[in-house]
Formats: structure tokens, sequence, C-alpha cells
């Protein structure tokens, strides 16, 4: 193939992937203030009234995820029904298990376990 595109997708400030990059960020630095050691693949969806909470998460941390992910999306703003999203009445499903122990022990043996190319932030 000798010509090809090469793209990125940027979304902007209120885009649902940045809120739900941030819960995911608000409970992985939850979990490491508590314990340093914890493996965390949160994966965050925001969408209408709905957040969900889903992916491994393998500490000795105790936190509440849901209140977590309230405070994070009060403070960005989201607070009012009339918007469609409201940090103090959205439902939120938590779905949330400890890591296997196949993939632990890979990543004992040979470090992170998933991988990523970021572009900006």
């Amino acid at each position: 193939m000798a010509n090809y595109f090469f793209t990125s997708e940027s979304v902007s400030m209120g885009h649902p992937d940045k809120v739900s990059d941030q819960v995911s960020d608000g409970i992985l630095d939850a979990l490491l203030a508590q314990d340093p050691m914890s493996r965390v693949a949160c994966e965050t969806l925001c969408t209408t009234d709905l957040v969900v909470l889903a992916g491994e998460i393998t500490t000795q941390a105790k936190v509440d995820y849901v209140a977590i992910a309230r405070k994070v999306i009060r403070d960005i703003g989201y607070t009012s029904d009339d918007i469609g999203f409201n940090a103090d009445t959205c439902r939120i499903f938590v779905a949330l298990h400890s890591q296997s122990g196949d993939i632990a022990q890979g990543v004992d043996r040979d470090g992170a376990g998933d991988q990523g190319l970021m572009f900006g932030y």
C-alpha cells in the first residue's frame, strides 16, 4: 500500500469522552493515593443521564466509585437536569471486578497488560 491517510480524532470541552477520561482519572488517583500498587483498567462511558464504570481493578484501597464519579462530574459543571446530565441524579452503573489471575501473572512478569497511543491531552 503506497498511499494511505493517517488521521487522529480530537474532541473538545464538554464531549462525553473528556468527561469519561476525567472520571477514570479521578478513580485512578483515589486508588493510587491509598494503594500505590493498585492495578487499574477503568473504562468509563458517559451519555445522557447515565455513567457506566467497567473494567478490572486490583487494589487494597477502599473507595466509593459512585461518589468519585459524581464529584468529578459535579466539578466539571454538570449540575442541572435541564442540560440532560446532572451529577447528583444521573444513573451510575458499576461493573468493576478484580484482574484475572492469568493477566496478573503476565503483568507481574512482563509489565503493563494494556497499551495505547495518545496524541495531545
